[in-house]
């Protein structure tokens, strides 16, 4: 009702206008039936009335939908009023909603295209580093262990890869079940044993054996991997150790992993889990991408779990990952 009468305002006010201008005219000519002038104005007046009512009766649903959009923008319209601005309005709409829904086919189509061919491209690549890694495998030598370092990063950066190619589906992709905390950190850490040998950094898993949380293992293994990935690139060289432990808190684990490293500036703490964010560190470590957190932190939130995060520069950096504790 308000949208129909600010619509029609200036039309309303016109006639009042004209009525006036018409009485005044009638006036100043010597006309003097007031009575019958004042009858002239109300029948004018209700005329617009009868005709403003049918209007809105008319446009009703039309205005209503003007004033209430959906919050859907792919929602097919209802069913269009009498009036021929109403159906025009949903022919129009209608338009653009099959074209928008023929472009978002398309759009959908051409990332699963995407995502198929990278995804291919990521496994086929894996075949000849396995080669690679075979064939470098209890060397001596210098030159061959650098070969075999560089594969390592590579494996890690197609393995990347994929997790955040996995994301895009990640509702399909997931399983929920109970995991063993402490087995599930093992597997982890020796994942990168030689990485941790190679920085010279120490895991000390201290996690109570058969402390169970329900969560999805294979994306918790790729949380842990990035946390500790982290946690020894930026300890590295230090002689220092990097700690696993849990604690329940009420329903949750809470599973913390403590590094002595360079730490994080304060600064930086609040934007280390965008997408792409070196900040002070990344310039020190050419090797951060800003990719890695920023991808933790969307796992976390899909299964709604919590992350948190406190650091000091030159104490070290720790992190708290909240999980749901299995009972029973």
């Amino acid at each position: 009702m308000k949208l129909f009468l600010r619509t029609h305002l200036m039309l309303i006010g016109f006639i009042l206008v004209q009525l006036a201008v018409v009485l005044m005219v009638f006036w100043f000519d010597g006309y003097d039936h007031p009575r019958i002038a004042l009858y002239a104005a109300f029948l004018g007046i209700l005329i617009m009335s009868v005709y403003l009512t049918v209007q809105y009766f008319t446009l009703r649903e039309f205005y209503r939908r003007l004033s209430e959009p959906s919050a859907d923008i792919f929602e097919t319209p209802g069913q269009p009023g009498s009036a021929a601005l109403s159906r025009a309005l949903d022919e129009l709409m209608d338009h653009h909603y099959r074209k928008s829904r023929q472009q978002l086919r398309n759009w959908e189509r051409e990332q699963a295209e995407r995502l198929e061919f990278m995804n291919q491209w990521v496994h086929q690549m894996k075949t000849p580093l396995s080669v690679i890694e075979l064939l470098t495998q209890e060397s001596d030598n210098e030159k061959i262990d650098s070969i075999s370092e560089e594969a390592e990063r590579i494996r890690k950066g197609l393995e990347m890869v994929l997790y955040m190619s996995r994301l895009e589906t990640f509702e399909q992709d997931f399983h929920v079940e109970k995991v063993e905390l402490h087995k599930m950190v093992d597997e982890v850490v020796t994942d990168y044993k030689r990485l941790f040998i190679r920085s010279q950094v120490y895991p000390e898993n201290l996690v109570d054996a058969g402390l169970t949380v329900v969560t999805d293992a294979k994306w918790l293994r790729f949380i842990l991997q990035q946390l500790l990935s982290n946690a020894i690139k930026f300890s590295a060289g230090s002689y220092q150790t990097v700690r696993i432990s849990a604690f329940q808190s009420d329903q949750s684990i809470v599973l913390e992993i403590k590094d002595s490293g360079v730490g994080i500036p304060k600064q930086d703490i609040g934007r280390v889990f965008r997408p792409f964010f070196t900040g002070e560190n990344g310039r020190s470590f050419m090797e951060s991408t800003g990719m890695g957190l920023y991808l933790v932190q969307k796992v976390v939130q899909k299964l709604n779990h919590q992350i948190h995060m406190e650091s000091e520069v030159g104490t070290g950096t720790t992190i708290h990952l909240t999980l749901p504790y299995a009972l029973g």
